[in-house]
């Protein structure tokens, strides 16, 4: 049986990862500068688009997500599911014309925000709960359907006046969320999982086909699952105990990958989404709030966002409420908050005693060691001077200052050293690893910023199967 409210205990507990999926949810949803004119948001939502099928069918993308995970469920005990998703609200913005009437246009300028098309994100849950023993044979599958909506906002200048409205269209969205469970052989008692997510729209492209803007408004995006047992476990998918280790591997995961959800050391809730996460993630305690660009370093992020200039910040807040809210966090953080920022310590081990004795190799008695110099620095070590060494290929002696053809094609380590088969090049020093390899140091002739790359050290490096020695100028 299942019912479309999450019992309270449950409800409770995906609270508690819900943060984590907050974050999987909105990332990419607005990235900085924060703009819809921005380069990087002409391209939005790359994580967890489920797309309509017969679009999806000529694209990269997807109209479907596929979980399967491990669970040893007590007697008696309920699963709990929420697809959480957003849909994309097309906004588009109109001024009111001097006979009353409203024309759509590019951009409508106020005194604090600058409006502007652009495709709003709202959010939607879908939730179901059954008996575990319900979900064997063919399980349980739960249509649902989002229907298509039309609203408009009127838009007030300053002094209370009608100066045009804001346009949204919701298109429909249909899709189906399916679960089922199959005993594993053994004396476990342990279950596989399998939740479906699917995109069942009917809307296709036209004989003239359609771009993704056009199918974005009927996707599930940021698509993710929680999942929830009222009594029993689930079975950590990256860490497995040995018993399990054969069945987690024949799980097939698409589009979507769980892990472990809530606080650490729960077993209760697993989290698939469409990214892959350890389990158990969380939000850094230091994070001072959503910044929808969670590639980013928060504080690289929040710096750079309140040093934009006062019209990128109006036209910043007219994107989207969420990148308003944006603008208001970085323009009035308090330092002590940047701060924290800047770095944390995660954990600390207390040394009680003297440390272990340092090796052999590293004490003043060797010859020609310098143990006032770290182990990994040339300079620790008096035999090896990357100036002075040399090699000998092809019978010829090979040093700084020595004419080399380059020939990386023959390892083709690094694709861009494709350009540079055949060219000549000096050797500007000869390099020893720590694990016995040999590197040549070079500067390619004819480059006419060699002499700034001596300067600053920045040399381009190859081994010496990849040149061959040639005449000393």
């Amino acid at each position: 049986m299942t019912t479309s409210v999450l019992p309270e205990e449950m409800a409770d507990r995906f609270a508690a990862a819900r943060q984590v999926a907050d974050a999987v949810l909105f990332e990419g949803y607005v990235l900085y500068p924060y703009r819809a004119s921005a380069a990087k948001n002409q391209l939005r939502w790359q994580f967890g688009v489920l797309v309509p099928p017969r679009w999806g069918a000529d694209s990269a993308e997807h109209s479907f997500q596929r979980t399967e995970c491990l669970m040893e469920p007590r007697s008696g005990a309920r699963l709990s599911a929420e697809l959480r998703f957003l849909r994309a609200q097309r906004r588009t913005v109109q001024r009111r014309s001097p006979d009353g009437g409203f024309e759509t246009v590019a951009e409508l300028a106020l005194p604090d925000r600058v409006l502007v098309p652009w495709d709003e994100g709202v959010e939607e849950r879908v939730t179901l709960t059954a008996d575990v023993s319900k979900l064997t044979g063919e399980g349980v599958t739960v249509p649902f359907t989002r229907p298509a909506r039309d609203e408009t906002e009127p838009v007030h200048d300053a002094d209370g006046q009608l100066v045009g409205r804001l346009v949204r269209h919701t298109a429909r969205i249909d899709g189906r969320v399916r679960l089922t469970a199959t005993e594993l052989d053994g004396p476990y008692a342990a279950f596989r999982l399998t939740a479906t997510v699917e995109n069942t729209s009917s809307w296709q492209p036209d004989e003239d086909g359609a771009d993704r803007a056009a199918a974005l408004p009927r996707s599930l995006v940021g698509s993710h699952l929680l999942l929830g047992l009222s009594a029993g476990a689930f079975v950590s998918m990256t860490d497995p105990p040995e018993w399990a280790k054969a069945a987690v591997a024949a799980c097939r995961n698409e589009h979507a990958w769980p892990v472990l959800a809530g606080e650490s050391g729960r077993t209760d809730v697993m989290l698939s989404a469409p990214i892959i996460l350890e389990d158990h993630p969380a939000i850094a305690p230091e994070s001072p709030g959503a910044l929808y660009d969670a590639l980013e370093i928060d504080e690289i992020l929040t710096l750079r966002t309140a040093a934009l200039t006062d019209e990128e910040k109006r036209e910043a807040r007219g994107t989207d409420p969420r990148a308003a809210e944006v603008i208001e966090l970085a323009d009035t953080m308090p330092p002590e908050v940047l701060e924290r920022l800047h770095g944390a310590v995660r954990a600390l081990r207390e040394v009680t005693g003297p440390g272990p004795a340092a090796p052999d190799t590293l004490t003043p008695d060797v010859p020609g060691l310098r143990p006032d110099t770290p182990w990994w620095d040339p300079a620790s070590d008096r035999s090896v001077d990357p100036v002075r060494d040399r090699i000998t290929l092809d019978g010829q002696s090979v040093g700084a200052g020595s004419r080399v053809l380059l020939r990386p094609g023959l390892r083709c380590t690094d694709a861009q050293d494709l350009f540079l088969q055949g060219r000549t090049a000096q050797v500007e020093a000869v390099l020893h690893d720590v694990d016995g390899g040999v590197h040549l140091a070079v500067t390619v002739e004819g480059d006419p910023g060699a002499d700034i790359r001596r300067e600053q050290g920045r040399f381009l490096y190859f081994q010496p199967d990849e040149v061959a020695p040639l005449e000393d100028a």
